[in-house]
């Protein structure tokens, strides 16, 4: 592990903070009139999924933390857990549904992932960022609503709810970004 100052905290770093793995979601830089400038660093709990806002000053050093990264292919859902197989050694694991963080309804069968880990023990499952899936249910178009750019609610196969434009009709196959689950274009 490496210290690193306070004010070199970027989004995405991974720290060790109060015995507690936190990966970092925002960091704002302040720099105020009076008394030395800050980062202003939004974090969220690896292992419990708290959330915090920590102000460090440049003086500040933090632990950044390299996690273990392996990837691991998609099996099959058992009750609340979901079992991964790790595509070197074929040995499988059972996780918990919400250490996807809701991004669990976008998972298919095979598909490969990559799980980050910290002293062995898995602390989050990274999807790809974008996948394709098909429309089941969306709303008719209205005459003359074609004109501004208005998005209409639809239903995917895996019974998220998206937002596509008029165009795109049931049985359409679209991709769409996991995180933000937007449409972001047609599937080839």
């Amino acid at each position: 592990m490496a210290k690193i100052s306070g004010v070199d905290i970027r989004p995405g770093n991974i720290l060790e903070y109060e015995k507690g793995i936190w990966k970092v979601a925002k960091t704002q830089h302040t720099q105020p009139g009076k008394g030395g400038a800050f980062m202003q660093v939004e974090m969220k709990n690896l292992i419990d999924g708290r959330k915090t806002n920590v102000r460090f000053r440049s003086a500040d050093t933090v632990e950044k933390v390299r996690l273990d990264t392996k990837d691991f292919q998609f099996l099959y859902v058992e009750g609340d857990d979901l079992v991964f197989m790790d595509v070197e050694t074929y040995d499988q694991i059972t996780l918990p549904k919400d250490l996807l963080g809701g991004a669990d309804a976008f998972l298919q069968d095979g598909m490969t992932v990559l799980l980050e880990m910290y002293d062995e023990r898995p602390i989050s499952v990274q999807l790809p960022e974008q996948v394709e899936a098909t429309i089941v249910e969306a709303d008719a178009v209205v005459k003359g609503q074609t004109a501004s750019s208005s998005y209409k609610p639809a239903i995917l196969d895996n019974g998220v709810r998206v937002m596509v434009p008029p165009h795109i009709a049931s049985g359409t196959r679209i991709v769409v970004d996991v995180y933000e689950r937007t449409y972001v274009s047609k599937a080839d």
